[in-house]
């Protein structure tokens, strides 16, 4: 019980930088495109993770195939996830993306089951229903908003949904090889940095004309390395069926976050709801 609520505390913290994200990405899309916006952060998080890699990076504990699963984890996240998450941020917002975000503990739990061999239990099942459903509340328009972007969009976050749950459950097995987050971080960003480097590239796509989108996609790109080796680190002594949902709740910050400073949403029954369903059912998967 006492490693899970550790393991919960992690990933309480990586939800809380993934949703301050969702924010900063926002402004910097005001500015940029896309791609543009993922060539900056995604390169700078990867900068920031070698600078310290002398100290922090244990050699002695390396493990080839661990190496190679984080690398192979590295080839669609966090670059195709980030991508995806800026495209549909910048077509459908940061409300409705990360409403549709949060189904990534479905996508999650099944791998987990079928692949790394994690039980379906009745705690787990409920509590993961019960994020999503409180995700849902908090998130969705009210009836009668008009729909402004086109309905292939909802692709977007759906996919990218799909592929940070491969991520995490790569990830963990990978960490049965080499119990090193901050390994898994590393690689997997350098990989991620390459392959975004080198579709811009090959798209041709230029840098910012606007210098006020540099800082935004700087910060974002910070606060979602946070997050992800947040979530490693929860990952490593936690199950994928456990983690996977409390870091969906990271609409919950994007919410509370927009309440403070954006002031674009009205606290009612319905976010009420979705903020007491959310915080019980996180109990749920930690009692059971």
């Amino acid at each position: 019980m006492h490693s899970d609520l550790i393991s919960a505390g992690w990933a309480i913290a990586a939800a809380a930088n993934l949703g301050t994200a969702m924010l900063t990405m926002r402004m910097g899309l005001r500015y940029a495109s896309p791609l543009a916006g993922a060539a900056i952060g995604v390169p700078s998080t990867t900068l920031l993770f070698w600078c310290p890699a002398p100290f922090f990076l244990d050699l002695e504990a390396f493990s080839a195939p661990a190496a190679v699963l984080f690398a192979l984890v590295g080839l669609f996240f966090p670059a195709v996830v980030t991508f995806l998450t800026y495209s549909g941020n910048q077509r459908m917002g940061p409300a409705i993306t990360s409403a549709i975000s949060c189904t990534t503990p479905l996508f999650a739990l099944a791998g987990a089951i079928l692949f790394l061999d994690e039980a379906l239990t009745a705690g787990v099942v409920s509590g993961t229903a019960g994020i999503i459903l409180g995700m849902l509340a908090l998130t969705w328009n009210k009836a009668g908003i008009a729909r402004t972007w086109p309905l292939w969009a909802i692709a977007l976050p759906i996919t990218a949904a799909a592929i940070r749950a491969l991520a995490q459950v790569l990830t963990k097995a990978g960490l049965a090889f080499w119990a090193s987050p901050y390994a898994a971080g590393l690689i997997g960003y350098t990989v991620s940095a390459i392959v975004i480097l080198i579709a811009v590239r090959a798209g041709g796509v230029k840098k910012p004309t606007d210098r006020r989108a540099t800082p935004w996609f700087i910060a974002t790109g910070l606060l979602n390395g946070g997050g992800v080796f947040l979530t490693y680190v929860a990952l490593n002594s936690g199950k994928v069926a456990m983690v996977s949902p409390i870091v969906a709740t990271y609409p919950l910050f994007t919410l509370g976050l927009s309440l403070l400073f954006m002031r674009q949403e009205r606290i009612g029954a319905r976010m009420v709801a979705g903020v007491v369903l959310t915080v019980a059912s996180v109990a749920v998967l930690l009692a059971f």
